[in-house]
């Protein structure tokens, strides 16, 4: 091959490629030397040396130092061979160098890919110059995409398999609404807005907590954008994702309530040794509060770092009501003792079991003797009580069952006088309006349908 053409074919390589000119040509002096010692059959790694010149592109081979008189071009076929080889397999380990180190500065940022194809559930994209794989536990739920498609995802990991570059790509990963939100809201790639929490169910719904250095930028209004414009595009690329952004706060208390929205939180209590938070609601704020299969609950919990449980007032008061009783009839112990451990949040027999002795006589200052005391009594009193509240909620269900028996065979009889909005209204626990809170039934929609949609007739 003509040298000139050889070095401007080298040029493309290394700029196509990204891997340093410099690298190329000593890939190529090895190959060469390889070629010598095949040629030669020699195993004296030192025997043979050789110097590509980077301006004319002539070889320069030496043995045991001197020039050779042989040309290379007169090796043969074998060793041409062996040449060929090891400079393709040089080019492959600097081209799998370049891109690892290149991605391993990448990791955390988003990148634009096409889909390829799907391999064993992984979904293969394109990505530069380099071929990167999602894992399904990183995709989206639901998400499905057809080869040629444009990807937008997190560079979550880059590994070095020996003979290839693993990219690891994510769309579930938290970092990525991160790194969404930097896009789309130039507050908070300036840090002046502090993305400091998030809880994320990938596909179905994430909570982001948010504050602000600057009082006069709102932190909220400024990641929702003016008619929600910034937080729409964020939902259209999850594919209708749902995402609530809550304003961070230093109290936990605050936090926990601004977690749980869109439910109103009438009271709080905490409990620092069990790192749970009690939180009351009313009763048509139940279900809104727990969400659809406990997913408002669960990734409140998750935002704030505490055990969330819900209770309904009645539940709070005869629990902390039980727990008063309970240990002002033990001997030694006093309403204002009862009223510190209300105060530590512990307001149940449960929590007082839970929390043991060691932490009664720090708190309390009582013995150790009568902080075992306490603490059997109340784990007692806690069976006492798991007892019972199985046994309502079985009668509860029994009840429930016969209401519902008794609704359909009103139905299927056809009972003159009873409509299905009398019937739905027994299933649906008696005559008074249904709570209204996110799952109601749409308007409009009539008594027989709600009734037949609860029984599955």
């Amino acid at each position: 091959m003509n040298p000139q053409e050889m070095l401007r074919i080298l040029d493309s390589i290394a700029r196509d490629r990204n891997i340093d000119r410099s690298l190329l040509v000593r890939d190529l002096e090895t190959a060469m030397v390889s070629a010598a010692r095949k040629f030669f059959n020699t195993l004296d790694t030192e025997e043979f040396a050789c110097k590509l010149d980077p301006i004319t592109g002539s070889f320069s081979l030496t043995r045991h130092g001197e020039p050779m008189e042989m040309p290379p071009a007169q090796f043969g076929r074998i060793a041409a061979q062996t040449f060929k080889q090891v400079m393709i397999q040089k080019f492959r380990d600097d081209e799998r160098s370049s891109i690892f180190e290149d991605f391993s500065k990448r990791m955390g940022e988003i990148v634009t890919g096409v889909a390829q194809r799907y391999e064993g559930g992984a979904l293969v994209v394109t990505v530069d110059r380099a071929e990167g794989f999602m894992p399904r536990s990183e995709q989206i739920p639901g998400e499905q995409f057809s080869p040629g498609d444009r990807v937008r995802c997190l560079i979550l990991d880059v590994r070095d398999a020996g003979s290839q570059v693993k990219i690891v790509l994510s769309r579930a990963h938290p970092d990525f609404i991160k790194k969404l939100f930097e896009v789309e809201v130039p507050e908070v790639a300036e840090r002046i807005i502090e993305i400091k929490a998030m809880a994320r169910e990938a596909g179905y719904r994430t909570k982001i907590a948010v504050a602000s250095i600057d009082s006069k930028v709102d932190a909220v209004g400024a990641c929702v954008g003016v008619r929600g414009s910034r937080i729409k595009n964020i939902v259209d690329e999850l594919n209708g994702e749902k995402i609530d952004i809550v304003r961070w706060n230093e109290s936990s208390q605050i936090l926990i309530q601004n977690a749980l929205k869109p439910a109103e939180v009438s009271e709080t209590s905490l409990c620092f040794e069990l790192g749970r938070a009690t939180v009351v609601v009313r009763d048509d704020q139940l279900s809104l509060a727990i969400g659809k299969k406990g997913q408002n609950v669960r990734l409140a919990a998750r935002l704030t770092g505490w055990d969330v449980d819900i209770l309904t007032p009645e539940e709070f008061t005869k629990g902390l009501a039980t727990m008063y009783d309970t240990v002002k009839a033990i001997e030694g112990m006093t309403e204002q003792m009862a009223d510190k451990l209300a105060a530590l949040g512990m307001v149940s027999v449960f929590d007082v079991e839970e929390v043991g002795a060691e932490a009664l006589t720090n708190e309390l200052g009582i013995t150790e003797e009568l902080a075992g005391v306490v603490v059997e009594t109340c784990s007692v009193k806690a069976k006492e009580v798991a007892a019972q509240q199985q046994k309502d909620k079985e009668e509860k269900d029994r009840k429930m069952r016969e209401d519902m028996d008794a609704s359909r065979r009103a139905l299927e009889a056809g009972v003159p006088g009873e409509s299905g909005e009398a019937a739905a209204s027994a299933i649906l626990g008696g005559g008074g309006p249904a709570p209204s809170n996110q799952e109601s039934a749409p308007q409009g929609e009539s008594g027989e349908a709600r009734a037949a949609d609860i029984l599955g007739s």
